[in-house]
């Protein structure tokens, strides 16, 4: 699974430094709303508001934005009301994609993924097609600083119960089960800096396209990114 998630690390990122914030906080505020809602407004017993909060928290989210978030998600103020959906196709060249997404109109939502994925020569396909062949991970990003090397990464993933880690260009990723994320984290935090833990789909294998496609691929991914009701892209494209 190395090179899983390069493109996620380079949305985050750019989350944190171009003039796109306002569209950032705005899925936030529907991830945290959902996540409020599904299980209660302490994040101390709310795992996925936990994350979500943390995630918001690595974007620079202001603590009252994260507040009223919670707040409509438990429905002291008004809100709409969120559907989790994940939308599955196919990119040029064959490159499997999934998109999570949160919307309060899953027929507008449905019809828009469906046009960015023909207007950039994929296809929008059936519940299925793509999904094997991805398989959802705790992964938490350790920055590459001083004192941190592979070796004493890996004996430190497997003291946590970590699956296994990998290394990237300006990270570490240390890959989880779902359910061992929260432990795998609270293990590390002290020991090693924890940039980001999230739960997330990662292809089983990559695949390498041309570069014509890769460029075309990439476009796809940016304009799904863009819609606001998209939370995370997921793709087994080989971005080496």
């Amino acid at each position: 699974m190395a090179g899983h998630s390069k493109w996620s690390n380079i949305k985050h990122r750019k989350a944190q430094s171009d003039a796109q914030k306002a569209k950032v906080f705005s899925k936030m505020v529907k991830e945290i709303m959902t996540a409020a809602r599904a299980g209660g407004g302490d994040p101390e017993s709310n795992f996925r508001l936990r994350l979500a909060i943390n995630k918001a928290k690595a974007v620079n989210m202001p603590a009252d934005n994260i507040n009223r978030a919670i707040k409509r998600g438990l429905g002291e103020v008004g809100s709409a009301q969120y559907e989790n959906i994940l939308y599955e196709g196919y990119g040029p060249g064959g490159v499997a994609c999934l998109v999570e997404t949160l919307t309060d109109n899953r027929n507008r939502t449905g019809s828009e993924i469906r046009h960015i994925f023909s207007r950039n020569g994929g296809n929008l396909g059936e519940t299925g097609c793509v999904s094997w062949m991805f398989a959802l991970k705790g992964l938490l990003v350790i920055p590459k600083t001083d004192g941190v090397d592979e070796e004493k990464l890996l004996e430190l993933a497997m003291e946590a119960g970590a699956e296994n880690v990998y290394p990237e260009k300006d990270c570490y990723e240390m890959i989880t089960a779902p359910e061992d994320l929260e432990s795998v984290r609270n293990y590390c935090n002290g020991r090693v800096s924890v940039e980001s833990a999230e739960i997330v789909y990662l292809p089983k294998n990559t695949m390498a396209v041309s570069e014509e496609n890769k460029d075309v691929v990439l476009k796809l991914i940016e304009e799904l990114d863009e819609h606001d009701d998209v939370q995370n892209v997921y793709t087994n494209i080989d971005l080496e």
